[in-house]
């Protein structure tokens, strides 16, 4: 099956005048056998996340935001598609825009794109709203890349991050990198371990990528033949190869640390030092590149113990001094990171932390004298703060109270006809123990906040 296909006939696309409809750009990821099942599915490489484990995602967002929050990181909502280039800038040879991008032409003939990553949005809506420096925002996003499915990673992922736009200052480094460190606490992770390395300054890396090429070239039947390709477009993509045969090449590859100028040097020791006095262990990886060719000094990943070494990386980034100018802005530094919910998540499911936190449902209203008291009191309680539910369609008592036990409500309210003839409203804990009572239907608000234990507004 090719995979430059469109989704409908050519004939049909064309006969709208829009014969450049999305193609996938990759020829190297054959599609696996279409599943069997209803007639429309999730795409391949995407899925659908439902309640109860959508909680989890509201929940690690929220922790996320309040992080990024204390910081000083507004956040910033922006499009999921721009024009191509905007992403092209990433770099041309890199597999993210050579291989893996959506893009597509719209009704109106523009050459678009959704968006694989999250910095280069970023970076084009500073470029285009002149915000005061140092602009400080986070985001949350899904992203798009026409890849093989692994653990964690889709065709379609979300990820959060941040970005730090206008100071060259290496505290600001610092400061980016412990955010993703507080994160990770935060929601109890303890087999997370950082590696850093820096690109140095664009001079330093443009003659580590000749330096690089050279070795390779050297050795160039020695490596995989998927790295050798890479050699003359990207030959820092090559350091990043899990493949024994490159391995084995890269082992005597040149180090960056042995190409950096002073000015490098001295960015780079004042980032560890400043990662030691936050407690923040650390190693040095050389090889660390990352993807993408914008980045230059400090480089950052965050990976996970509990996860296969092929696929524990849940975090990264690093600064990229020259990315604005790319996009059409003055020269201005920048530097910031994004982080994979779905790989996030694997690791707090193999340490056990995070768990799916419980619903926002306090009081499920059970309701056997027709529902209208029902549909008003489950209002009245939302309006006093308390979240409440309840069943529909007549059903029995037996099966409310079914429903009511599913819902994770810590109390149950039933209205039944001798409730009703005495304008009461019994109360029933769900959770924890503890008698049922009959309350008057005036003081049913103060008494279930009081059976909850919650200061509510």
């Amino acid at each position: 099956m090719s995979p430059q296909r469109t989704p409908w006939p050519v004939e049909v696309l064309n006969r709208f005048g829009i014969g450049g409809w999305p193609r996938l750009r990759s020829a190297h990821v054959p599609e696996p056998s279409e599943p069997t099942g209803p007639p429309f599915a999730a795409p391949i490489g995407t899925r659908d996340v439902l309640p109860p484990d959508s909680r989890r995602w509201e929940a690690l967002v929220a922790r996320f935001a309040g992080e990024a929050d204390r910081a000083g990181y507004g956040l910033l909502l922006s499009p999921l598609f721009e024009s191509v280039g905007v992403f092209a800038r990433m770099g041309e040879g890199t597999d993210v825009v050579r291989k893996e991008m959506y893009d597509f032409a719209d009704k109106g003939g523009r050459h678009l794109a959704l968006r694989p990553e999250g910095t280069a949005s970023v970076v084009r809506a500073f470029v285009e709203h002149h915000p005061v420096v140092p602009w400080k925002v986070w985001y949350v996003t899904p992203a798009f890349r026409y890849e093989r499915p692994q653990a964690g990673r889709y065709r379609q992922h979300h990820q959060v991050g941040v970005e730090a736009i206008g100071s060259p200052d290496p505290d600001l480094d610092v400061e980016v990198i412990a955010l993703l460190a507080g994160f990770y606490r935060a929601l109890g992770l303890e087999q997370v371990s950082l590696v850093v390395n820096t690109m140095g300054t664009p001079a330093d890396r443009v003659a580590y990528a000749a330096a690089v090429a050279d070795h390779l070239r050297a050795h160039l039947g020695d490596l995989d033949p998927e790295d050798a390709e890479k050699v003359d477009r990207h030959p820092l993509r090559v350091l990043d190869s899990k493949r024994r045969a490159t391995q084995q090449v890269l082992a005597t590859a040149p180090s960056i640390l042995d190409s950096l100028d002073d000015v490098a040097v001295a960015h780079f020791e004042r980032v560890r030092a400043g990662l030691v006095a936050l407690g923040i262990a650390h190693e040095v990886e050389p090889r660390l590149v990352r993807g993408l060719d914008y980045y230059t000094h400090t480089l950052f990943e965050f990976r996970s113990g509990a996860l296969s070494s092929a696929q524990n990386a849940i975090g990264g980034g690093g600064r990229y001094d020259g990315l604005v100018e790319a996009l059409g802005g003055p020269p201005t530094p920048g530097i910031g990171f994004g982080a994979g919910i779905e790989r996030i998540l694997l690791t707090c499911e193999a340490e056990g932390v995070f768990s799916v936190p419980p619903g926002a449902v306090d009081v499920f209203v059970v309701d056997v004298t027709g529902g209208e008291r029902a549909r008003d009191l489950t209002v009245a309680l939302r309006r006093a703060g308390l979240g409440a539910s309840r069943a529909f369609d007549a059903r029995s008592m037996k099966a409310q109270m079914k429903a009511a036990d599913r819902s994770g409500a810590a109390v149950a309210v039933i209205v039944g006809p001798d409730e009703v003839a005495a304008d009461e409203i019994t109360v029933r804990p769900l959770r924890g123990g503890g008698d049922q009572q009959r309350v008057a239907s005036a003081d049913v608000v103060p008494h279930l906040r009081a059976l909850l234990g919650e200061d509510r507004p």
